[in-house]
């Protein structure tokens, strides 16, 4: 008996040693406990209007739960229904957004568009950024569509309308004016040679999560109505959370499932899935560049 128990130790022995070398000529040995690497902290400034500038302060409860060390948000410049070109085209005394560019001291700069695209201050702050820091990287958020979508006689005139809308027009809405976007970034990264103009997806995230609440896939929420404020389509808490997510991936290009982040309003299940919602849409979509191969 004692001599099989040493036979099969060794035998043991063996196969565990066999295996950590083949591991290793494998390449790197992993251990169950080494620690994921964390991005580095981002420069990061807020342009936007108010489909937006809820982001930064959520951004920062994201980046604290995730752990990221070096992040620092640089500042902020709301204008509310704006398009780019009125952040760039505002007096140089209370312009924030371009003095900060000006430093070269900022990494990440984004700004919201509005549905009139290409927008000349889109093109006017990434020659600015770039002249100031070669690396800038400049995120354009494509936000969800006002009134649902543009058409005049099908736009919606009270909130609860929304509750009718199909998701396929949603979506459709959404379509058009992203391609504009990535018509714009297109044509800027090929001007400077290298891709510094992103696209978030913001818009498709959200869509996405009115189809949940139309298949009854989302707790908590019975109606896309619930998930807005006004006809014009301010959002509440959760599509807040959702949209603040979708720019963490395109900021950090780092998946959040998993984070422990409270948001008032938005329960521990609903963060769930708002993570994933925007792991989901903006990871893959390569206007993003939220991947490797994207960059």
């Amino acid at each position: 008996m004692r001599e099989c128990f040493r036979s099969g130790r060794a035998s043991m022995v063996v196969a565990v040693l066999s295996w950590l070398l083949a591991a290793s000529f494998a390449g790197k040995l992993v251990c169950a406990d080494e620690p994921v690497a964390l991005p580095a902290g981002q420069r990061v400034f807020y342009t936007g209007h108010s489909f937006h500038m809820f982001v930064p302060a959520h951004v920062e409860k994201i980046v604290a739960a995730a752990g990221i060390q070096g992040h620092k948000l640089v500042g902020t410049q709301g204008i509310g229904g704006s398009r780019v070109h009125q952040h760039w085209d505002l007096e140089d005394a209370k312009n924030k957004a371009k003095a900060a560019l000006k430093t070269g001291e900022v990494d990440v700069f984004t700004m919201a568009a509005h549905v009139d695209i290409p927008d000349r201050g889109i093109t006017n702050f990434t020659e600015l950024g770039l002249e100031h820091n070669p690396k800038l990287r400049l995120l354009v958020q494509a936000s969800w569509y006002p009134f649902d979508v543009p058409s005049p006689e099908h736009r919606i005139r009270n909130n609860a309308q929304r509750d009718s809308m199909k998701i396929e027009d949603l979506q459709a809405a959404v379509d058009e004016w992203r391609k504009k976007l990535e018509a714009q970034a297109d044509d800027l990264n090929q001007q400077h040679g290298h891709k510094a103009v992103f696209v978030v997806p913001v818009g498709d995230a959200v869509i996405r999560l009115r189809s949940m609440v139309v298949a009854g896939q989302f707790p908590g929420v019975t109606s896309q109505s619930e998930l807005f404020r006004d006809p014009i389509g301010h959002v509440g808490p959760i599509a807040q959370a959702l949209a603040a997510y979708c720019n963490f991936v395109a900021i950090y290009r780092m998946n959040p499932q998993g984070l422990k982040v409270e948001f008032n309003g938005v329960t521990d299940e609903q963060q769930t899935i708002l993570q994933k919602i925007a792991w989901e849409t903006v990871s893959p979509y390569p206007w993003a560049g939220a991947k490797s191969d994207q960059q």
